[in-house]
């Protein structure tokens, strides 16, 4: 089988961080075995689980929902990557820095997508990266960037709330947004905007 898991580096922590991965495509049923296929991926840590999607506005497109439940993809399976330390807070500030990173105007396809901020996320959580296998397709399409259509360089995710999971006080408020859309104290999404990712 081409599509292994990568060896995890043993490191400190007690709380379990996770790669979710979806299909995008019924074809990833084979593409699969061959290392292949076109994925979704988003970081579980601390019963959240978090995703970057594509909106049209110059704000975060790192949005929360509960684990394993991505509405619109279907679920593959979980992937051990780490360990770490940080509270939910900690956590979250992770995410926040993120999100000056990740905005939902500049996800691409093959430059910058769901499984880019996953790699990122588990970085900087565990010191370990996702596995090769769930964003090979889009290395390889880097190759072929200026022949793959526009259309198909931007896939919009739908951003949904996540319950009283998370953390208390001013976090969780923050966390409550009607897209849930993790937000850095520089930037917010306009209030007028709707889940149309």
């Amino acid at each position: 089988m081409l599509c292994r898991n990568d060896s995890i580096k043993i490191g400190s922590g007690s709380v379990p961080v996770y790669v979710n991965v979806y299909d995008l495509t019924s074809i990833n049923g084979y593409a699969y075995w061959l290392g292949l296929g076109v994925y979704h991926s988003g970081v579980q840590v601390h019963g959240v689980e978090y995703a970057f999607g594509a909106h049209e506005y110059p704000t975060t497109g790192i949005f929360g929902v509960e684990p394993k439940q991505c509405e619109g993809f279907t679920f593959r399976k979980a992937v051990l990557i780490g360990w770490t330390e940080m509270d939910p807070a900690e956590v979250r500030g992770v995410m926040e820095e993120l999100a000056e990173v990740y905005k939902g105007n500049a996800y691409n396809l093959i430059t910058k997508n769901c499984n880019h901020f996953c790699n990122d996320a588990c970085v900087r959580l565990t010191g370990n990266p996702i596995p090769s296998w769930v964003n090979r397709l889009a290395r390889i399409g880097t190759f072929f960037n200026c022949i793959i259509p526009m259309k198909l360089k931007s896939i919009k995710v739908g951003h949904h709330r996540i319950e009283d999971k998370l953390c208390d006080g001013a976090d969780k408020k923050k966390l409550k947004s009607n897209s849930n859309r993790v937000t850095s104290s520089s930037s917010s999404l306009p209030s007028s905007s709707s889940s149309s990712t």
